[in-house]
């Protein structure tokens, strides 16, 4: 499979730190947190990413050159547009896909977690297939999730109110067909708006991780899934 890793947001929320160099550069444990995205893929046998680029984009291109194609921004088009605008231009076809956040670290449990999406995916019963993550052992997360979950293979649910049994959280990492964009907006929009209609129809699925998944939105989440990691090798 193919794949996309959306690396062109402003980073506002990790500033200082972002004033200098784009959030995916961020090193967590030695390494930039794109990098972390990029290997799990290459992990699966992905060959084939594409990176999406505007804030500061030429410095993950100068680092990403020998490791994945490109597509720039601007101006910047959030998560849905985002992807549309790749497939707009040619990319991914009529095939499903990969689609990563650059500034989410995941690990990998007892299997690949890309590799278990890739054996849940139903092309006849879903436009995409969430990975998703308890809220009870989500790193540096402190909502209350997003999605009601009961299985590997059930369609998803909104999650209304509090957490509990079956609340998890959307870790950023997913497998999108190019269908779920048909009569999408255009321009700035979030993938919420696809996942909502995916969601009515009954075509939006989720896979539990088995794994670790750290949240890292701010400095100080950052620097504290640096020692964790650092802690764990």
């Amino acid at each position: 499979m193919k794949a996309m890793i959306l690396a062109a947001g402003l980073g506002t929320r990790m500033r200082p730190l972002t004033d200098v160099h784009p959030k995916p550069l961020l090193q967590v444990a030695g390494q930039p947190l794109i990098d972390w995205a990029l290997d799990r893929l290459e992990d699966a046998g992905c060959t084939d990413t594409l990176v999406n680029l505007h804030y500061l984009g030429e410095q993950i291109e100068s680092h990403l050159k020998d490791r994945a194609s490109f597509i720039w921004e601007n101006p910047v088009l959030e998560t849905g547009g985002g992807v549309q605008n790749a497939i707009d231009h040619g990319h991914f076809k009529d095939h499903p896909f990969y689609v990563c956040n650059a500034d989410n670290l995941w690990l990998d449990g007892d299997t690949r977690a890309l590799s278990r999406l890739a054996d849940v995916w139903n092309d006849d019963t879903m436009d995409g297939l969430l990975l998703l993550q308890d809220v009870q052992d989500a790193n540096g997360y402190d909502g209350a999730g997003d999605f009601w979950c009961d299985g590997d293979t059930a369609p998803l649910k909104r999650l209304k109110d509090g957490t509990g049994h079956n609340a998890f959280v959307f870790t950023g990492v997913q497998i999108l067909h190019p269908r779920l964009f048909e009569n999408a907006p255009g321009g700035a929009y979030s993938l919420n708006v696809l996942y909502d209609k995916a969601l009515a129809q009954g075509r939006l699925h989720g896979v539990k991780h088995s794994g670790a998944w750290h949240h890292v939105g701010t400095p100080e989440s950052l620097a504290e899934t640096d020692a964790i990691l650092r802690g764990a090798s």
